[in-house]
């Protein structure tokens, strides 16, 4: 005799990850100040392959100039900061991540 096996009922649930309240208000605290400097005018927050991904843009219609992921478990998140493909940090706080954003830039001659 056989059995018949749902595999709909057997698949596991991708893992969604969240930006909690926290996370969200040391986001936009950081966007808020780059908009008011002219640096960025529109961000998005997508969720891709078990990481939630907040994107800021100079323009609208541009590729992204930063990313900042929360990837991982919601008990051990990591977050990392992209410049288009290249990560620039990783860290296991936002607040250490978004540290990258406090570095003064140099005049190279």
């Amino acid at each position: 005799m056989s059995q018949l096996y749902r595999l709909s009922e057997h698949r596991k649930a991708p893992r969604r990850v969240f930006f909690n309240r926290t996370e969200l208000n040391q986001l936009l605290s950081l966007y808020s100040r780059h908009v008011a400097s002219g640096d960025w005018r529109d961000y998005a927050i997508d969720q891709v392959g078990g990481a939630a991904i907040f994107s800021v843009f100079r323009h609208t219609h541009d590729a992204p100039l930063f990313s900042i992921a929360k990837q991982g478990s919601t008990r051990h998140p990591e977050f990392v900061v992209f410049s288009g493909r290249e990560k620039l940090t990783r860290a296991k706080s936002l607040r250490d991540a978004l540290k990258v954003f406090n570095r003064k830039l140099k005049v190279v001659s």
